[in-house]
């Protein structure tokens, strides 16, 4: 479950997000101001406004950009999207049904398109199209890659994770965009490297080693409800199996990760 919401479940807009959550009652993008979450909603009705969301073949979501008239911008509800992984931010996909919204599942951002297609008044314009991954598929992808070699210094290793997070138009042109996969990787490993082996909660060692012979450690999102991802260095620390379980099931869990969101300014100063 992400945030409360189980897969597949119908939910009502108002009492079940907008009373929990809050944000904005009317638009397929909806940004709690109170809380690292953005909310798109999609359905077939928004076929009249020129909005054609699909589904690809390799599991993407495609999902067309707010603004109904005109070019769509990168601003608003669209950055919010577009950047939810550098605010350390869930993003969550809804399908509006004729019984409320069924809760498709937590996505990631992995990049955008432009194409033409109509606006509201029938004139073409130029529109934004997101390419969505879910969360699942992502984090298990990342955890069947190898980690990275002992050869790349710990300041390579923080230069690739902190453009992990990056919105496609805030990496540089000579710059490669890489996929969601390699994102989620390149965080993962520099969290791990950071570390130097030991857990960032609590100071121990890590309680084992992989097979590779690396220390056992789990990166934790702690601004997120689910780990996984490329969110933004400085919202993931490397925590042993003990550490990371207090965090989700333990009865000061919520307490136990503010404690560590405090501590990420020590670790990750900048």
């Amino acid at each position: 479950m992400s945030w409360g919401f189980e897969e597949g479940r119908v939910y009502n807009r108002r009492a079940d997000i907008h009373a929990k959550f809050g944000g904005q009652q009317q638009g397929g993008i909806i940004t709690p101001a109170q809380h690292p979450l953005v909310i798109v909603v999609t359905g077939e009705e928004g076929l009249a406004h020129g909005y054609a969301d699909r589904t690809r073949s390799d599991g993407v979501f495609e999902y067309f950009g707010e603004g109904q008239i005109g070019d769509m911008v990168l601003q608003r509800g669209n950055l919010a999207i577009a950047s939810h992984s550098v605010e350390g931010k869930s993003l969550l996909l809804f399908r509006k049904t004729s019984d409320g919204l069924r809760f498709v599942g937590e996505m990631v951002y992995e990049k955008h398109h432009f194409e033409k297609a109509p606006d509201r008044e029938g004139k073409e314009r130029s529109a934004i199209v997101f390419e969505l991954r879910p969360l699942t598929a992502v984090v298990e992808k990342t955890e069947e890659s190898v980690a990275v070699g002992a050869e790349t210094s710990l300041e390579e290793l923080r230069v690739l994770a902190r453009a992990a997070a990056a919105t496609v138009s805030e990496v540089s042109a000579s710059t490669s965009i890489r996929t969601v996969y390699q994102r989620s990787q390149d965080v993962r490993n520099y969290v791990l490297a950071r570390s130097l082996g030991n857990c960032e909660g609590c100071k121990s060692p890590a309680p084992f080693s992989r097979k590779d012979g690396s220390p056992y450690l789990e990166p934790h999102h702690i601004r997120r409800v689910s780990d996984g991802g490329p969110d933004d260095p400085s919202f993931v620390i490397a925590l042993c199996p003990n550490c990371h379980r207090r965090v989700h099931a333990g009865a000061d869990g919520d307490i136990y990760n503010s404690s560590l969101l405090d501590r990420m300014t020590a670790i990750e100063p900048y």
